[in-house]
């Protein structure tokens, strides 16, 4: 008997990739709560670890050694990610508010987004320089600066530890560099204050080594271009200014009607706001009855009570307390590889306090690079012969990854009866049928997706634009749509939520396409699946897949790897940038390409069955060949790299024989990669291929000829 999975019935929310937030999502994985379905909201795909900043800015640690990859870990807590930053939360409504979606409603959520060390208060702060937090803005803007040349001038604001461990490594890596450097360190107090006197000493000491200026009771009028004007009139060279003092919470925070303590949100010693169901944690809260200094340290210590409490909250377990720690490890980067430890007002400095606090940020680090592998269910002892060839070594794709193999498909249409009616005419093989109403010639098509993510809104979108491609791969305008659209178990309050947020991002990009959503029907079953028929009008021919000529050049508008990407990040093998970037691809319109290749002599859009798969198509249709330039075809980020180490989706083996003369491996591999939602394939005239490429980048298309066609059958690589 076939047991389904089990039903959905409560959303939890976790708003902002924070430490606490990432150390609960890995808890999540190893012991999730069934019913609950998990959601986590930050502005990007990665979460920076803020303790190895000082020792990147130094040099001593590359940029993506600091980040964590919240994608990655989301997929493994079987959560879905929402890259984009939170606007608001309305906690009457359980609503969080992100630019450019449905609002995303919620029965629990948590905020863990951390503080930013803006300045807006400081003239000219906004303008001329970079807080120190959120820490992505400013690693990237301190590394293009790192790299340039000639005498540097840079001044840190704060001389807390945060700006005095980041100033020192500033002296360093530009000493390191080579590069004479006037280095500042400013505050309007006295600096140091949150240590002792004698880990105080060795710290002024060590900047002083590193030919770092203090300046303590001194206060700024305002940031230049290229200096610091101080209240007594003196300038102070400073061509790169980042703050560290005046750290605050996020504006938004103040408009959610929490309780708060200086603009942060006040918690009680379960975590919990104001607002019983709303929790918070990190630099963003006050613990209102043990209240403590941002620190990192306690975020990462109120990991395993959150979890707990989330828990409890979404009706599993009892609440408990978080006690925080009176006093806590301060591990004070010196610049280079020395650091100083100091506790209860003992410390101790040197190369092997470095090691131990590389050590313990390592250890952080790796608990999320080093995931635990998903165990898949063994085999039942007894089973039907091919069982164990049929079911794969991974996990079926989603997206065009999961549809049927060419040769199954293409079997079963060529034994279909020709169409009696009058008014249809027969395209065999072509992206949609035509139909000729009153007329007006129409084209009708029909896709739907196995999910690829578990976001409804972005799933609805990928679905959308690959549906529509049908339609403007025969150079129609879309017309009409109806919606098919399977939905996990889930409970009526959940099947309300996502119905609202499928339909609402379905109608903006069909109703963007020029076209409109009239209908549709709905299920339940065991995993989300969305399709949509559409009708477009054709105010000319429609282009098909048989009007390709030899000699015509060969344009593609869309990078190809979506597939390896999809199976990788299913797989946790992909990392988060090149996920978001594979998204930003798939959701990408199709429509004014297709108005500019209207002149196309044939067109289809790459998917399921790989741009080799389709470009056979067409020249079979056409009755020519194609030589492809391999070393002209974009790709995504990341699919090379993943193809290279064997990631191949679901349906590439069948794709793959499609065309079993043509070489294996490297690139040549990706030409067989099911796309979801990929690219128009456009055959134009070669003296108008340029030109047509022009206008499609102008337009944001990365369109490129990537081959041409020939008298010869079959196809060839261009030697």
């Amino acid at each position: 008997m076939h047991q389904p999975p089990l039903p959905l019935t409560r959303d939890l929310v976790l708003i902002g990739g924070g430490h606490t937030h990432a150390l609960v999502l890995r808890k999540w994985g190893m012991n999730p709560l069934p019913g609950a379905r998990v959601t986590v909201i930050n502005p990007g795909p990665t979460a920076p670890y803020s303790g190895m900043l000082p020792g990147f800015v130094a040099g001593h640690y590359k940029r993506p050694e600091l980040d964590i990859d919240l994608v990655r870990l989301a997929r493994f807590a079987g959560a879905r990610v929402i890259l984009g930053p939170v606007e608001g939360i309305d906690p009457e409504r359980r609503q969080v508010y992100v630019p450019g979606r449905p609002p995303v409603a919620f029965d629990v959520a948590s905020v863990n987004v951390g503080i930013t060390s803006d300045m807006p208060a400081l003239p000219g702060f906004a303008e001329y320089a970079v807080p120190a937090k959120p820490l992505g803005p400013f690693a990237l803007h301190w590394a293009g600066y790192l790299a340039s040349t000639g005498p540097a001038s840079v001044a840190v604001i704060g001389g807390g530890v945060a700006g005095v461990e980041l100033v020192m490594a500033m002296a360093h890596a530009l000493r390191a560099k080579g590069r004479a450097a006037q280095v500042t360190l400013i505050d309007n107090a006295s600096a140091l204050t949150a240590t002792g006197d004698k880990a105080a000493t060795i710290i002024r000491q060590a900047m002083a080594d590193l030919g770092v200026e203090l300046l303590e009771n001194t206060n700024i009028s305002r940031v230049k271009k290229d200096h610091i004007v101080l209240d007594d009139g003196r300038e102070i060279p400073a061509a790169f200014v980042t703050g560290a003092a005046g750290a605050r919470p996020y504006d938004w925070i103040a408009q959610t009607g929490f309780e708060l303590h200086n603009g942060y949100i006040r918690v009680n010693d379960h975590l919990q706001s104001s607002v019983p169901t709303i929790f918070a944690a990190g630099d963003c809260a006050h613990l209102s009855e043990n209240p403590r200094p941002k620190a990192g340290v306690y975020a990462v210590r109120e990991a395993p009570v959150l979890f707990d409490n989330l828990r409890a909250a979404l009706g599993s377990g009892k609440m408990r307390k978080y006690q925080p720690q009176k006093d806590y490890l301060k591990l004070v980067s010196l610049g280079g590889k020395s650091a100083l430890a100091e506790r209860f007002g003992t410390s101790f400095s040197g190369p092997l306090m470095w090691k131990w606090k590389n050590h313990i940020d390592q250890s952080f680090i790796n608990q999320f690079r080093d995931l635990p592998d998903m165990v898949r269910p063994s085999l039942p002892r007894l089973h039907a012969a091919g069982l164990k060839e049929a079911l794969g070594e991974k996990p079926m794709c989603g997206g065009c990854g999961a549809k049927v193999g060419p040769g199954a498909l293409q079997a079963t249409l060529a034994n279909l009866p020709a169409p009696k009616r009058a008014d249809i005419t027969p395209l065999p093989g072509d992206d949609a049928a035509l139909l000729t109403t009153g007329g007006a010639r129409q084209v009708m098509t029909s896709d739907h997706l196995r999910g690829v993510t578990n976001d409804p809104v972005l799933m609805a979108r990928i679905a959308a634009v690959h549906a529509l491609g049908d339609i403007w791969a025969m150079g129609a305008s879309p017309q009409a749509a109806t919606s098919t659209i399977i939905l996990p178990r889930i409970s009526p309050e959940l099947q309300h939520r996502t119905m609202a947020e499928i339909m609402a991002a379905a109608t903006e990009v069909i109703r963007d396409a020029g076209a409109e959503i009239v209908g549709g029907h709905s299920s339940m079953g065991d995993e989300m699946t969305i399709g949509f028929t559409l009708t477009g009008l054709c105010e000319q021919d429609p282009i098909t897949l048989s009007g390709a000529r030899p000699g015509d050049a060969l344009i593609l508008t869309k990078p190809l790897g979506s597939g390896v990407l999809m199976a990788a990040e299913m797989a946790g093998r992909a990392e988060g940038h090149w996920v978001a970037e594979a998204y930003r691809q798939m959701v990408h319109p199709q429509g004014k390409a297709s108005r500019i290749l209207s002149a196309a002599h044939a067109m289809t859009d790459v998917t399921g069955f790989g741009l080799a798969g389709h470009l056979l198509g067409m020249c079979e249709a056409s009755d020519c060949g194609a030589t492809l330039d391999l070393d002209a075809i974009p790709l995504m980020a990341g699919a090379l790299e993943l193809s290279a180490q064997g990631v191949r989706s679901t349906i590439f083996n069948e794709n793959r024989s499609l065309a079993p003369k043509l070489p294996s491996g490297d690139k040549v591999d990706l030409l067989f990669d099911p796309q979801t939602a990929g690219g128009l394939l456009a055959a134009v005239p070669s003296d108008q291929a340029n030109g047509l490429c022009e206008k499609l980048r102008h337009a944001g298309y990365p369109a490129i000829v990537i081959g041409h066609l020939s008298d010869t059958p079959g196809l060839r690589l261009q030697s």
